[in-house]
Order: structure tokens, then C-alpha cells, then sequence
């Protein structure tokens, strides 16, 4: 039993010479009175020494300007220190061991043969620093550059109040509820107030609950895991642990399923989620953003949405106006479309003419801006010559059909103006598309839902 336990001893000293023997740089110890008890291989390969000749002699007449006895005198570590041998600088540390509180030997070990190789490692870390403050700065600038505060465009003073408030948001993290029409630029809203706040480096994660069919949208939110359902293969993290740190958007939150509505309340209560088919609870540090474009009011009135996750997704609520209670904001939004328009298109069109301008003033846009973007591209795109300027006879017939009317002489009211120009917005875009829904509905800059709500409304078929 004895001779058993001696050589599974032995085999594990063998074990951990071989450890030491193997590490690149020189490695020494020895006992409290600084006697040599190991000499690497690697570290007499490199001063040109026989390791086995030096067990037993003192550190002193082994290694120049060695300090192996002072640490083991003094019990003090020495990390890090410079240390000449053969008129080369070096760095080493000396590290004292104990066990059960006595000093029993001293661990040393090169950790740069080359005093100048600290020098190259500096360098290369200082490098490495700036690339990634350079990289920081550089993701910052590319997600402002689309997403910032400034891309919201406007001089109304709604739009300033709207930006002031988004700005202010964006230094909390309570859940902000974005209302307003398809096509206010509610997406803008929310990418503008994650680009102000602390988490701009972290994911900005979005996610349309009316554009993911009912039985997949619990797990493309709360992810899944092997065997959850018929066709889940492997695990997959869903939309709350992929905005970790960051944000979530959840637009046309209003679409999201009646029983799943409980499970969001949890989440934004808890701040953990489970996996379809896990039985682990992760924790999630989100930021939640929600928009819709219908009234949250209204839809608890009909028993579509629950009261309670009403009022915790309404912390701070911003109401986006559509164009027509903007009108002043139309001229500078058309002129910024353009531009943009100009550069992805690669167009020379730049100017708009004061017709169109008021032409434009006097369309209600059902699509607000969205519709406004896309009927720009529509025009630009089938613009020809040299012209540098749109003028009315660019636009589409009901634009110019427009320019020759003003609606307040042939409607008695706000309301009657709306649902005229409604309609004829729809009629344009249901001919231009040749009945296709979802085309119509992309010209009109609209969902496909609402389309179908407003034929509805205007008795389509």
C-alpha cells in the first residue's frame, strides 16, 4: 500500500517537472535559505547551464544579481522587477511560497528575456487601445449618422417639444410608448433615443408583432430550445437576450396576442426570461421601447389589451402627430427626401418647386412620411432629362389634379378633407399597383392591415 502511494507521489512530481520544465521562460525555486531545489531546462538552455549541476548550491552562485534569497528572507513578492544577467536586460518576478503560514520556498520565473520586448508589448497594447477607441467612436458616428436625434427633421414646434422629451428619455430606462399614424416616423423615434443613451454601443434590437404570425412570435421573443416544438432542431436566443444591455423595439406592440400579453408583463416586471421548452431563467438588462399606431384606449375598451400592461408600457408616452397637423414641417422633410433620394439614386434632381411645395401643403398624406418618401422616389425615378428641379407635371395625376383645387372649397370640414383625400390616395395606389394589396399598401407607405381597414371604410372591394 505504502509503495503504491510512493509512486503515485512520484509520478505527480514527474508530472509537475515535466509542467515546469516545459514552460518557455526560465523558471527557478528554492528553499527558504535560497538553496537551488529546481532549475528549468528551458532557463539553463538559455544561460548555457547544466540544470542538474546547480540542485543544491546556493541562488547566489548560480544567478548574477539574482534577489531569490532577499524574497525568501523578507517574504516580500517581487513582480515585474528588471534583472541583468550576461549584460542582457531582463524581467522576472519572485514569488515567496507558504503553506499553513510558513514560508517553504521561492518561486522565480523569467517573464521577459528582452527588457525591449516589454517595450513592443506596450506599444502593441497602446495601439490596440486607440483601434478600439477608434472603432467606438467610428460605430457611434455610423449609427448617428442614421439614427440620431438630428435625422428627425422639422421646425414645428411639436417636433421640437417631441425631440426635447425623446432627449430627456433617453437619459432614464423606463419604457417609452411611442404613439402615432403609420409613417410618423415612430422607428426614427426609438432608434434616436437608444443612439442618446448610455446603451448606444449595445444592441438595438427591433421587432414587428404584427408582421410574425401568432405561433411564432412567443418564439421569436422568448427564444427556444431543442424539442420545444415540432422542427426545433437547436436553441435559439430570442429577441429579449439578444437586446442585452441594449435596447428593444417593439413596434405595433398593440398586435401582440391577448395570452401573450401576460408573458410580456412578467418579463418587463422580472427581467428574466425562459426559453420555449428551458427550464433555466435568464436575466435580461433591456431597455423597452413600444409603438403603435392605433389607441390603446380604445383597444382596452373592446378587451384587445390588458389595462395593467397598458399602463406599464406608458411610462413615457410620446404621441408622434401625422403630417397634416405639421404642414410647416412638409417643405424642409420633402427637401432632406430629395436629397437623400439624389444620393442613393444617383440623381442630380435637387430643387422642388414652389407649385409642388404647396401642392404638397394642401395633400393631407393618410401615409404621413412614408408615403411622402415613397411617392418622391416614384417621381424621381421616372423623372427624365436634365431637369434639376421637380415641377408639377413630374407628379402623380392626383397631385397635379390637386394643384387645381383647393379640398377646403369642396369639403365642409377637416374630417370630410381626410377622408377625400383618403380615398383618392387609396384609388391611386390600388390602379398603380393593379389591385395588388401589398403593393398598394408599400406606395401608400401603410400596413397591410390598414389597407385593408381603409377599402373597408371606403366601401373597396
Amino acid at each position: 500500500m505504502v509503495s503504491k502511494e510512493v509512486s503515485i507521489l512520484q509520478e505527480k512530481v514527474r508530472l509537475y517537472e515535466a509542467v515546469l520544465n516545459n514552460i518557455l521562460s526560465g523558471v527557478i525555486i528554492t528553499d527558504p535559505d535560497g538553496s537551488v531545489i529546481f532549475f528549468s531546462e528551458t532557463y539553463g538552455r538559455f544561460l548555457g547551464m547544466n540544470p542538474q549541476k546547480k540542485i543544491g548550491r546556493h541562488c547566489t552562485e548560480v544567478i548574477e544579481n539574482t534577489r531569490m534569497h532577499i524574497v525568501a528572507q523578507t517574504g516580500i513578492p517581487e513582480i515585474n522587477h528588471p534583472h541583468r544577467i550576461m549584460d542582457q536586460d531582463m524581467v522576472v518576478q519572485r514569488l515567496p511560497i507558504w503553506i499553513d503560514g510558513k514560508l517553504v520556498a521561492v518561486f522565480g520565473q523569467v517573464m521577459f528575456e528582452d527588457v525591449k520586448d516589454v517595450s513592443v508589448l506596450a506599444s502593441k497594447l497602446s495601439l490596440l487601445e486607440s483601434k478600439v477607441e477608434l472603432f467606438q467612436k467610428e460605430l457611434v458616428n455610423l449609427r448617428s449618422s442614421r439614427y440620431s436625434i438630428s435625422n428627425i427633421q422639422g421646425k414645428s414646434k411639436i417636433i421640437a417639444e417631441l425631440k426635447r422629451l425623446a432627449l430627456k428619455a433617453a437619459t432614464v430606462n423606463s419604457t417609452v410608448l411611442l404613439m402615432g399614424e403609420s409613417g410618423t416616423g415612430k422607428e426614427l423615434f426609438a432608434h434616436a433615443i437608444h443612439d442618446a443613451s448610455m446603451r448606444r454601443l449595445n444592441p438595438f434590437i427591433r421587432i414587428n408583432c404584427a408582421a410574425i404570425p401568432k405561433d411564432l412570435l412567443e418564439a421569436e421573443l422568448f427564444g427556444y430550445e431543442p424539442g420545444a416544438f415540432t422542427g426545433a432542431t437547436r436553441s435559439k436566443p430570442g429577441k429579449f437576450e439578444l437586446a442585452h444591455r441594449g435596447t428593444l423595439f417593439l413596434d405595433e406592440i398593440t398586435e401582440l396576442p391577448l395570452e401573450m400579453q401576460p408573458k410580456l408583463l412578467r418579463i418587463l416586471e422580472d427581467r428574466e426570461v425562459e426559453r420555449l421548452g428551458g427550464t433555466r431563467v435568464t436575466r435580461c438588462d433591456f431597455r423597452l421601447i413600444a409603438a403603435t399606431h392605433e389607441d390603446p384606449e380604445e383597444l382596452i375598451k373592446q378587451g384587445r389589451f390588458r389595462e395593467d400592461l397598458y399602463y406599464r408600457l406608458n411610462v413615457i408616452p410620446l404621441k408622434i402627430p401625422p403630417l397634416r397637423e405639421r404642414k410647416e414641417d412638409i417643405s424642409i422633410l420633402a427637401e432632406n427626401i430629395l436629397a437623400r433620394l439624389g444620393r442613393d439614386l444617383g440623381r442630380t434632381v435637387t430643387k422642388i418647386s414652389d407649385d409642388v411645395l404647396k401642392t404638397f401643403e394642401n395633400y393631407d398624406w393618410p401615409g404621413n412620411i412614408r408615403e411622402l418618401s415613397n411617392m418622391l422616389e416614384r417621381t424621381l425615378c421616372s423623372m427624365e432629362g436634365v431637369d434639376d428641379t421637380v415641377r408639377l407635371d413630374h407628379l402623380p395625376v392626383i397631385f397635379q389634379t390637386r394643384s387645381e383645387r383647393s379640398p377646403r372649397r369642396h369639403a365642409s370640414s377637416l374630417r370630410n378633407i381626410k377622408d377625400v383625400s383618403e380615398k383618392e390616395a387609396l384609388m391611386q395606389a390600388l390602379h398603380a399597383s393593379n389591385n395588388n394589396k401589398q403593393k398598394a399598401a408599400q406606395i401608400l407607405g401603410i400596413h397591410r392591415t390598414a389597407l385593408y381597414k381603409k377599402m373597408k371604410k371606403f366601401n373597396f372591394s
